[in-house]
C-alpha cells in the first residue's frame, strides 16, 4: 500500500535526485500565495475536510469554503476553530453566491470529479469579481495512470476498492471521477468559452504514484523520463476572468 507518508518520502527522494523539481502540491500553494492579498475575498471549491486553506493564514471572514458533502464539512478540521471557516453544502453548478463575490476561487482536485464542467466554469466565472483569478490542481488526463483510472471510473466499486487496497483511502472519500476538464487544451478551450483567460499552466511529474510495490520507484522514475511533458501527472494552472 502507498500511503501518503511513504509517497513523500518517495518525493524527497526523487527531489534529491533532480534538484529544482517541486511536488504539484508546492507548485500550486505557490501560486496560490501570490494570487492571494489581506483583503482578498475567497472560495474554496470541494473543500473536504480541509487542505491548503489550513496552510494559508488568510481572514477567515473573507473566506467560504464548499463542498457537496455534509459529513466532510461538518468534519473539516477548522470547523472546532475558535475562529471556523464559514463552510456551505451546495453544487458547484449552482453557487449560492450573488455575482461578483469573490477576488480567488479555488478548486484542489475538483475538477476531475465535475460532470458538467462547462455549467462549473461559468458560475465561477460569475462569482468571480472583474480580474478575479481561478487556481486550480487536478489530475492530466493524457497521463497512462489517469486514463487507467478513467477505464476503472466507469465501474465506481472496482474503482473504490482498488484506491483503498493501492493507496488506503476510505472508500466514502473516493468519488465518481469523469476527467472532462483535465487536459490543456481542453481548459483552454474551456476558459475562452465562459469568457475567461488561461493565464497558467503548469504540467507536473511525479513518479510516485506508479510507485505501488517496493521495488517499483527506480521504474516509475524510468518511465516517466521518457514521457512528454504535455502528459506529466498533474495540471497546476490559473485563469482571470476577462
Amino acid at each position: 500500500m502507498l500511503t501518503l507518508d511513504k509517497q513523500n518520502a518517495l518525493r524527497e527522494r526523487y527531489r534529491e535526485a533532480n534538484p529544482g523539481w517541486r511536488p504539484a502540491t508546492e507548485v500550486y500553494s505557490e501560486l496560490v500565495q501570490r494570487a492571494i492579498n489581506p483583503a482578498s475575498r475567497l472560495l474554496d471549491l470541494g473543500c473536504g475536510r480541509g487542505g491548503l486553506v489550513e496552510q494559508l493564514q488568510h481572514p477567515r471572514s473573507l473566506s467560504v469554503g464548499l463542498d457537496l458533502d455534509f459529513l466532510s464539512l461538518r468534519e473539516h478540521r477548522l470547523a472546532a476553530d475558535q475562529d471556523p471557516l464559514p463552510r456551505v453544502a451546495a453544487l458547484t453548478e449552482r453557487l449560492p453566491f450573488r455575482g461578483r463575490s469573490f477576488d480567488v476561487v479555488l478548486a484542489s482536485w475538483v475538477l476531475e470529479h465535475l460532470s458538467a464542467p462547462g455549467c462549473c466554469f461559468h458560475q465561477i466565472r460569475h462569482v468571480l469579481k472583474p480580474a478575479g483569478v481561478f487556481l486550480f490542481i487536478t489530475p492530466n488526463r493524457r497521463h497512462p495512470l489517469v486514463n487507467l483510472s478513467r477505464l476503472f471510473g466507469r465501474l465506481t466499486a472496482i474503482q473504490g476498492s482498488l484506491v483503498g487496497m493501492f493507496y488506503g483511502r476510505q472508500r466514502t472519500d473516493t468519488f465518481p471521477a469523469y476527467y472532462r476538464a483535465n487536459t490543456p487544451e481542453g481548459l483552454e478551450r474551456m476558459a475562452k468559452t465562459v469568457g475567461m483567460r488561461l493565464t497558467h499552466l503548469e504540467t507536473v511529474v511525479d513518479p510516485t504514484y506508479l510507485s505501488l510495490r517496493p521495488g517499483m520507484f527506480r521504474f516509475a522514475v524510468g518511465f516517466e523520463s521518457r514521457m512528454d511533458s504535455s502528459r506529466y501527472i498533474h495540471l497546476v494552472g490559473q485563469m482571470q476572468r476577462c
